[in-house]
């Protein structure tokens, strides 16, 4: 296995996003250089790689956050350059960021009710809850009284409220507790069998593992190589060396 060969980028079978020769900027200065790779019906795929290497940035740029940008982006083979934030939302895509943008004021249930429903299939309040059973005990709740792992699973809530089975998860594990780790990693494991298409930005290598069917290096602002569960396990020692963890 070589981190030096160019990824393949042919379309897969049953894929639902492709990338393409994705260069993003902010202002002038240019986070990502040619990023290649697609997204299966009902994968989990992280981005792996340093902080910095173009990870978020490739996120945001899927979801129109970032607007200056050339390449391609193709969802369900609508292109998505070009597009503003809420035309992708509608379009079934939901993005987490890092920093969860909780609204601090609001109770748990009224952050769960304020996003708008995008697309059918969307889960109600009961669902919800089931899912989520942590935010069922605190619904009355401020945002700024949760702890940092009910932040995470309000922000992943909110997302699936409004209809989305595409998902952008962006470092959903930064700052937890071991054992809330753990949690999170049975709820994205459980939304994965109920057929959500997920891509989750990870820092925590154990955390990805765990979870994915595929696994994205990035390097620089590029894909430097694309890896199945059982690759990553065959040549664990090379990738932690060339991720610097």
């Amino acid at each position: 296995m070589s981190f030096e060969k160019a990824p393949t980028t042919a379309m897969q079978s049953g894929a639902v996003l492709r990338v393409e020769n994705l260069s993003a900027w902010y202002a002038e200065s240019k986070a990502l250089h040619g990023m290649n790779f697609d997204v299966r019906e009902g994968e989990l795929l992280t981005l792996i790689g340093r902080n910095g290497a173009g990870k978020t940035t490739t996120l945001r740029s899927i979801m129109g956050i970032v607007r200056k940008r050339t390449g391609s982006i193709k969802f369900k083979g609508d292109e998505l350059i070009g597009r503003r934030v809420y035309e992708v939302a509608r379009k079934g895509v939901g993005y987490c960021p890092e920093e969860r943008a909780i609204f601090s004021s609001l109770s748990v249930r009224e952050n769960l009710t304020l996003p708008p429903v995008l697309q059918k299939g969307g889960m109600s309040d009961e669902e919800l809850f089931k899912t989520f059973p942590n935010l069922l005990r605190r619904a009355g709740s401020q945002g700024t009284k949760l702890s940092g792992g009910e932040q995470q699973m309000l922000a992943i809530a909110r997302i699936l409220r409004n209809g989305s089975r595409f998902l952008l998860l962006d470092e959903p594990s930064e700052g937890l507790a071991p054992v809330v780790v753990k949690e999170i990693a049975e709820i994205i494991l459980r939304l994965k069998t109920q057929g959500f298409t997920i891509i989750l930005v990870e820092q925590n290598l154990r955390f990805a593992r765990r979870v994915a069917d595929r696994h994205v290096i990035v390097e620089h602002g590029k894909v430097v190589d694309i890896l199945n569960a059982a690759e990553l396990e065959a040549d664990m020692d090379r990738v932690q060396t060339y991720l610097g963890v």
